[in-house]
């Protein structure tokens, strides 16, 4: 089911609609990215710039840029995790409808969340992302062979949930699309699990989000067994 959702989701790429999300929903994300090692970058120049002996020390300026560059890019594979959450988030509804009029067209039209709701939804996300990540740190650091398991398995379990419920809220409302989240817990994750596997790779990650979004929009039709051929 969960090959066959993202099957569909790859086919549908060449849909102009399509390809405006995915390529919105990549230049946001680059330009995240950028944003935020350009800031961290000033900041450890900024803060190593007034440290007298180094002023001296070129070589040790130019070792401490490039260090906290390399240090950015191998941090953007766990800050895609949230940036994922926040691309999908703001693209779900466009991404969603793309989806639905090509494969399941004579479906009634969905209830769109409130953009209070998806701002207020997002950041408990972030936050409950950020709480189990550090607390996943003793793991990470404790099991090196089987700390990238625990990533995949944790952020995997967040993020089909965080994917599910948004795509699911939109047609069934919000109490059950929890019920439906628990009822199919097992799929549910190991999808999430699946997606965040290539959120680790760097370049693939940054269409990964769009994707996810039109892969679970297909995930929660073929749960509750929408016909392609009939509405509700």
């Amino acid at each position: 089911m969960i090959f066959n959702a993202f099957t569909l989701t790859l086919g549908q790429i060449g849909d102009p609609r399509f390809r405006r999300v995915l390529f919105l929903g990549f230049v946001l994300t680059i330009i995240l990215l950028i944003a935020v090692t350009a800031a961290f970058v000033w900041v450890v120049g900024w803060a190593t710039g007034d440290i007298a002996f180094l002023n001296d020390m070129t070589w040790m300026q130019d070792v401490l840029k490039w260090s906290s560059i390399l240090f950015m890019v191998v941090l953007s594979v766990v800050m895609m995790i949230p940036v994922a959450s926040m691309v999908t988030s703001l693209f779900l509804e466009d991404v969603a409808k793309a989806v639905e009029s090509q494969h399941y067209p004579i479906l009634p039209p969905a209830t769109p969340v409130p953009i209070s709701d998806a701002i207020r939804d997002t950041v408990n996300f972030l936050g409950v992302l950020l709480i189990a990540n550090v607390a996943a740190m003793i793991l990470y650091v404790s099991l090196p062979l089987a700390n990238i398991l625990i990533f995949w398995g944790l952020n995997g379990f967040l993020l089909g949930r965080e994917y599910f419920t948004l795509a699911a809220t939109r047609r069934v409302g919000r109490v059950e699309a929890k019920r439906l989240r628990k009822k199919h817990r097992g799929t549910i994750w190991l999808a999430g699990t699946l997606m965040a596997m290539p959120l680790t790779i760097p370049l693939l990650n940054l269409i990964i989000p769009i994707l996810g979004a039109a892969t679970f929009t297909h995930l929660f039709h073929m749960l509750i067994g929408t016909r392609r051929d009939a509405a509700y």
